[in-house]
């Protein structure tokens, strides 16, 4: 395999790293109601964990209400179960056919909680992005014992990688900026 392929390799499970950093935010409760908070949640119906958005439709019709509408009236329970035993800190009700979650406004100090746990996911990401460019630093090293490629070309691609690493670190930056700002406007 190229010197090159291995950057482009890279280069893709970077962009994976992002998005799954970005779907990891989603999950992350600012003042707003938004339907990725709960739809990945396991519900226990018919005998085996489901997400919730396969058991539901899930809406935002408000600012701050959820409302879960289940396609079978017999997961109600469940689903209020799945919620309460979740760590979001919402009270579901329901009327026998539809499930609402009021979300209530965060207090400063949750913000300050939740910004903390938005760092740490951050920083997580981070560490994939230096990861993936360690492991194919090292791919490199070993391509070039066995292929003879020149310092310079090794040198050359190294910094492309560091480039790429260096543009990566900077969009989970971007990212983590603009939850933080969700977070903490009122």
């Amino acid at each position: 395999m190229p010197l090159e392929e291995i950057i482009a390799q890279t280069e893709t499970r970077m962009k994976r790293a992002i998005e799954a950093l970005r779907h990891e935010l989603t999950t992350v409760r600012t003042g707003r109601a938004a339907p990725s908070l709960i739809e990945g949640l396991e519900v226990e119906a018919y005998g085996a964990a489901t997400p919730l958005i396969q058991l539901a439709s899930i809406t935002a019709p408000e600012p701050r209400l959820i409302v879960v509408q289940p396609w079978d009236r017999s997961l109600i329970r469940p689903i209020e179960k799945a919620i309460q035993a979740s760590d979001l800190g919402i009270t579901p009700s329901n009327d026998g056919t539809v499930i609402r979650l009021p979300i209530p406004t965060l207090t400063e100090e949750r913000r300050r909680d939740l910004v903390k746990l938005v760092h740490k996911k951050l920083e997580e990401g981070r560490v994939e992005i230096r990861t993936l460019r360690r492991h194919s630093h090292e791919e490199m090293r070993k391509k070039e014992e066995g292929a003879g490629v020149s310092a310079d070309e090794l040198k050359r691609l190294d910094q492309q990688l560091q480039k790429l690493t260096d543009r990566y670190i900077l969009a989970v930056d971007e990212i983590g900026e603009a939850k933080e700002k969700e977070i903490v406007s009122v």
